[in-house]
């Protein structure tokens, strides 16, 4: 019997070009499972079957488990007290063996060893396949719509299947059984059944892919893809640089006539899009990003990573898009938060700045209104700058002498001090169950203590909208620390 096990084995291995080792471990395991259920509870089975000879041995083990963790299950687990009784140098993690009856290959369920070793085979064999689809390095899946699954899409491409989720979908696409479709390689998921390639068109990198496939100059390295936006289906930008300065980037990106980006274009569901020159100055990369919009000026807040962008009347709706989609591409392809504004919203929160810094200023620094502007002219908004900025830049004011200069730079770091002793006396008066609070950080409890917010009740009375003036923090992060503050109120109430 065990003579024409191994022949069985060598001929299933053969007629389904699968390793002969898959085949005996596929007969190990339907062995195990069915001596499992000649025993209560679950039990750990190991079945070793001879290579040469087919003669085959079984093994009841137990895994050896620390003495603090405990027995989760008895039936297959050992303390390692216990087990070092038997075996003196054994350690956790490895299983003492014990040699039980072999169950007869006759008397196994012809049906259930068949079962498990075919799945075997076909888990290999699915293997075997993936494995030699993702050796060929390709970045786009190209198949054939198979079936739904659940809303999802099954695509195959010869005998391996990927899975197109809806939310991956370009919105308002028709994709039908029998369509050829194209999709971005994702991620490889060997735990899914049947479709373990994650697939997508409307990730920012399939339309980077396309372009990629579309102009071999980026293939050669003469031009780089730097960043990639989309509202797929409808419009998308994409950012450009050239590494040879004969090649024009924008360009050898649309094509002759258009032929290449509009072949993007096509195989997207028409979804436009927008080439823009990547520069290394960020202000200019969000002017050429905001286009066709015409820029007047722009003011960048490094320490907030956002611009102020003002615009004229005629380019207010242009910069902005409809639905906000241009602003929002602009945003999500520069990587910067950007505020579109007209001039009279820009003079306006301009001139709104200036007060607080001027009020700022002559309370903190001790002086008028005159020398307050003068620093506000010169750029300085906070008393950090005065108090850090290099000395000769501010010996370059033509209105300070030096002796000026040395006596607001000592006024500000002592007024920064002090303000830094009462921020820390502030966070003294914080109780415990507030700093306990989950989700609470130290910069957090910092700004609310400045703002008189010291026990849990304090922040629970707060609305949203006034926590997040006083921490610059989301609606929707502000409304859940809110509620996280309030849950005490409704303990044990049921």
């Amino acid at each position: 019997m065990n003579r024409e096990l191994l022949m069985l084995v060598e001929a299933i291995s053969r007629e389904k070009n699968v390793e002969r080792d898959v085949v005996l471990g596929a007969v190990e395991s339907a062995l195990a499972q069915a001596t499992k259920k000649l025993y209560p509870g679950e039990v750990d089975i190991r079945v070793s079957v001879d290579r040469d000879s087919g003669n085959y041995e079984t093994f009841r083990r137990w895994l050896v488990v620390p003495d603090e963790a405990g027995l989760q299950n008895p039936e297959a687990e050992e303390l390692l007290m216990d087990a070092k009784e038997r075996i003196p140098d054994i350690e956790v993690g490895e299983y003492i063996e014990e040699s039980i009856e072999s169950v007869p290959i006759g008397r196994i369920g012809a049906m259930a060893a068949k079962q498990v070793i075919l799945q075997k085979i076909r888990d290999a064999e699915r293997e075997m396949l993936l494995n030699d689809f993702m050796s060929r390095g390709e970045r786009i899946f190209t198949g054939t719509v198979k079936r739904m699954d659940k809303g999802d899409i099954i695509v195959e491409s010869g005998r391996v299947e990927g899975r197109l989720r809806r939310s991956e979908m370009i919105p308002k696409e028709n994709l039908r059984s029998g369509d050829r479709v194209r999709a971005m390689i994702m991620e490889v998921d060997l735990t899914l059944r049947g479709a373990p390639i994650i697939l997508s068109r409307a990730a920012p990198e399939f339309m980077i892919e396309l372009f990629r496939q579309e102009v071999p100059e980026i293939e050669q390295g003469l031009l780089e893809i730097k960043s990639c936006a989309r509202d797929p289906g409808s419009r998308a930008k994409i950012a450009v640089l050239s590494h040879d300065k004969r090649v024009d980037p924008i360009g050898t990106c649309v094509g002759v006539r258009g032929t290449r980006v509009n072949a993007v274009t096509n195989e997207l569901a028409g979804e436009r899009v927008d080439i823009v020159l990547w520069s290394e100055d960020p202000a200019q990369f969000v002017i050429g990003a905001l286009a066709p919009a015409n820029v007047s000026s722009i003011v960048v807040d490094e320490e907030k990573h956002a611009m102020d962008v003002v615009v004229d009347e005629e380019n207010l709706a242009i910069a902005i898009g409809r639905g906000g989609q241009n602003v929002r591409l602009a945003s999500d392809l520069t990587g910067w938060k950007i505020n579109i504004m007209d001039a009279a919203e820009s003079a306006q929160k301009q001139a709104s700045e200036s007060d607080t810094a001027r009020r700022l200023f002559m309370e903190k620094l001790d002086v008028d209104e005159e020398i307050a502007d003068i620093l506000i002219a010169e750029g300085f908004n906070s008393l950090e700058e005065v108090a850090y900025v290099p000395l000769q830049e501010m010996l370059e004011i033509e209105s300070f002498d030096e002796d000026t200069v040395n006596e607001l730079r000592t006024r500000a770091k002592d007024a920064l001090l002090t303000m830094e002793i009462a921020r820390e006396e502030g966070v003294g008066e914080v109780s415990q169950d507030l700093r306990d609070l989950e989700g609470l950080t130290p910069e957090l409890i910092a700004k609310l203590a400045e703002n008189g917010v010291h026990t849990r009740d304090d922040l629970a009375d707060l609305a949203i909208d006034e926590l997040t003036d006083l921490t610059g923090q989301s609606a929707e992060d502000a409304k859940a620390l809110i509620m996280k503050a309030r849950e005490h109120w409704f303990a044990g109430q049921e």
